[in-house]
């Protein structure tokens, strides 16, 4: 059976949005949103505040295994913190060399390393050192930064420093997010390396997760902002009925009311028209919602129309 992983996405999946998406079933395991490695050894509150699940086992509420990703370029320091992040027991630890950020690129992290293969060996063999083999460790790339011609040389400079598993983002840096995918890039790489390849980009449909896995041959998929725009889809490429727009509320509720308990009034809106931007793509009454909550900018306003709505129950708690 295929293994469904959860992307890491910085800004927006956060530890609240991997709650409710793995709430809602059909997730083997996901990667937290990344911990800026520079020249020191991080404070322990760092991990606990970027993967608060540690405390949990390092499992969402639900129990999906959640994994650790580290980010950064200097290999001493990126394998001092992860020897400190293993104190806290992670359920794995994921390396970035695929952010395509500019704030994360000019600073030489994520994809930046993408013409730097040695480096990229280097960073890994480092980090090998000091996880032990039960310890699942692996690392997320992108094809390249502006063309694909050191994808393979990448990937096996990352299978020669020790990762058990590769995961491929089919895009360059420069491509950003724009599609579509290079699912047959991503075959390219899996034939080059020995170690498992797990593939990743431009999944939003059941559709397009047959036609990544015939194109890529890779087994596991990686869904990242197709996870947000329909939070049934991990459940639908499980085969079971997977259920509608009524069935995401309670996720939608719940989301919202931790919003409201964790952010400010000022920025709570924005979150939620964030994801219902992403809904809106497969959910014809999140386009709605949008609209109508569109220009409203005050916390308990937008309360009041959730409630009209349909959406939420009773006040939330506010921060």
């Amino acid at each position: 059976m295929s293994r469904i992983l959860l992307a890491p996405m910085e800004g927006l999946a956060d530890p609240l949005m991997r709650g409710v998406l793995t709430g809602l079933g059909g997730y083997d395991w996901g990667i937290c949103e990344f911990v800026r490695v520079t020249a020191s050894v991080l404070p322990n509150r760092t991990f606990l505040r970027t993967c608060p699940e540690l405390n949990n086992g390092s499992r969402t509420a639900s129990g999906t295994p959640m994994r650790v990703q580290l980010l950064g370029s200097d290999p001493y320091f990126i394998a001092a913190n992860a020897r400190r992040l293993l104190r806290h027991r992670p359920a794995g630890i994921d390396l970035n060399f695929g952010c395509p950020a500019p704030t994360v690129f000019r600073h030489r992290g994520g994809s930046a390393l993408l013409g730097e293969p040695q480096l990229l060996h280097d960073i890994v063999s480092a980090v090998r050192a000091v996880v032990p083999v039960d310890v699942p460790f692996t690392a997320k790339m992108r094809l390249g930064i502006d063309d694909t011609c050191l994808a393979v040389d990448c990937a096996q400079a990352i299978a020669a420093g020790g990762a058990d598993e590769l995961i491929v983002h089919g895009r360059t840096k420069a491509d950003g997010y724009r599609p579509p995918a290079r699912w047959r890039h991503i075959a390219r790489v899996r034939e080059a390396v020995d170690i498992p390849v797990i593939a990743n980009g431009e999944v939003w449909t059941v559709d397009d997760h047959r036609r990544c896995i015939e194109e890529s041959g890779c087994l596991d998929v990686m869904i990242g902002r197709g996870a947000l725009a329909d939070p049934l889809l991990a459940r639908r490429l499980r085969g079971g009925c997977a259920g509608g727009w009524d069935d995401l509320l309670p996720a939608l509720e719940t989301y919202w009311c931790g919003v409201r308990e964790r952010v400010l009034p000022v920025h709570a809106g924005g979150r939620l028209k964030q994801w219902l931007m992403l809904l809106r793509r497969h959910y014809a009454p999140a386009e709605t919602l949008y609209q109508r909550l569109r220009p409203v900018k005050g916390a308990e306003e937008i309360d009041r129309l959730l409630i009209e709505a349909g959406v939420i129950r009773r006040l939330p708690l506010a921060a």
